[in-house]
């Protein structure tokens, strides 16, 4: 009698935990499915399975992934330098290359530091500034890596220290390359931790839209500034965001904007389907599926944009749109919300198979479901 009692009283417990998270969660046993299906190759949907999902990029970029094999392989930075000198003034394009080989360099140290406490990760970088101090694209890489390395550990007590070295470094690149957006882009980022007054931010801000009135990327850089996270508000980040989306030219990324300044200022507890059903989610959706349709197809920040929408899809459980947008982007997943997370690549595959398990349940199938990639 005691022993079955006991049992009551674990069922009741276990009832009083998970059966409120399980309604939450309801899509969980679909969840799981469509997890087994999305990380099968031989599923077919053609997904890519979730330990071979690229956490590095945002979508393909075969020469930077060239560039960080063989910088891997041999430690020598020239592979790097060739990358972005052969980028030129594709302003979009060479920023998300800084981006990430600045994230490689870091993640090596990271990786060194924790086999035994050596710190020669990234050495190519450091022997790359101290071979070549006149390349600015070495320039705005370290400069891009001490502002990975800072907002890593926020509270860290290098942490000023180490974004005004950033800032030091950013002005020796727009130094070497005048023209370029790319060193007060990164900039911007060691300007919003280190606390600028707004009238300097926006100084900062108008060297970029001199260089690249449009460019996506820096857009995407200025709008934590002005969200209530940092240094602005809800209503100064939305504002900021429209700004751009209404005054930009057909062909740019810049409608989508308002659904980054969304996505910043969700509420915590945000599960509930009709927020994502609003009307002004559902404007922001409308305006990055514009955005997508009027931009080119190649366009290096198109992948930052449909991996939100899927995120976004989903929760709105729009999902024959949220396989559309997964057909165009899987594979790599290193973008935001995915990012985010401790495991980005989990993440994603645990989107991409609420995903399935929608679409199967509306009638979709695999068959004919188009597995061509861009």
């Amino acid at each position: 009698m005691d022993a079955l009692l006991v049992l009551l009283a674990a069922l009741a417990l276990g009832g009083l935990v998970f059966l409120p998270w399980m309604r939450r969660r309801r899509a969980v046993r679909d969840t799981r499915q469509g997890l087994m299906v999305a990380s099968d190759p031989m599923a077919g949907y053609g997904f890519v399975p979730l330990d071979q999902l690229d956490v590095r990029l945002p979508g393909p970029d075969q020469e930077l992934e060239d560039a960080l094999a063989e910088i891997r392989r041999t430690h020598d930075w020239r592979p790097a330098a060739a990358l972005l000198k052969s980028t030129g003034d594709d302003w979009e394009r060479r920023w998300q290359r800084v981006q990430t080989l600045a994230g490689a360099a870091a993640f090596e140290l990271a990786e060194g530091a924790q086999e035994g406490g050596r710190r020669t990760g990234g050495i190519w970088l450091r022997t790359w500034r101290s071979e070549a101090p006149k390349d600015p694209g070495g320039a705005q890489t370290h400069a891009q890596f001490l502002v990975v390395q800072a907002l890593r550990d926020p509270g860290s007590q290098d942490f000023r220290m180490i974004l005004e070295e950033a800032r030091t470094v950013c002005h020796e690149a727009g130094l070497l390359a005048p023209g370029s957006p790319i060193p007060y882009i990164i900039e911007l980022a060691a300007a919003r931790g280190l606390g600028d007054r707004p009238a300097d931010y926006e100084e900062l801000w108008s060297k970029v839209v001199q260089r690249a009135p449009q460019h996506m990327g820096a857009h995407l850089a200025a709008l934590p500034y002005w969200s209530q996270k940092w240094h602005g508000s809800r209503q100064e980040a939305e504002e900021f965001a429209e700004r751009a989306a209404a005054g930009a030219p057909s062909g740019t990324l810049l409608p989508a904007l308002p659904l980054f300044a969304v996505y910043e200022h969700l509420p915590e507890a945000n599960m509930v389907r009709s927020l994502y059903q609003s009307a002004v989610v559902e404007r922001a959706i409308e305006g990055a599926h514009f955005a997508l349709r009027e931009a080119p197809a190649d366009h290096p920040m198109a992948p930052h944009v449909r991996h939100l929408l899927v995120w976004f899809l989903v929760r709105a459980e729009r999902y024959a749109e949220a396989m559309e947008q997964l057909r165009l982007v899987d594979g790599h997943v290193g973008a935001v919300p995915w990012s985010y997370g401790r495991s980005p690549a989990a993440e994603y595959a645990a989107y991409r198979a609420l995903a399935i398990a929608g679409w199967e349940q509306l009638g979709g199938t695999s068959t004919g479901f188009p597995q061509d990639r861009p």
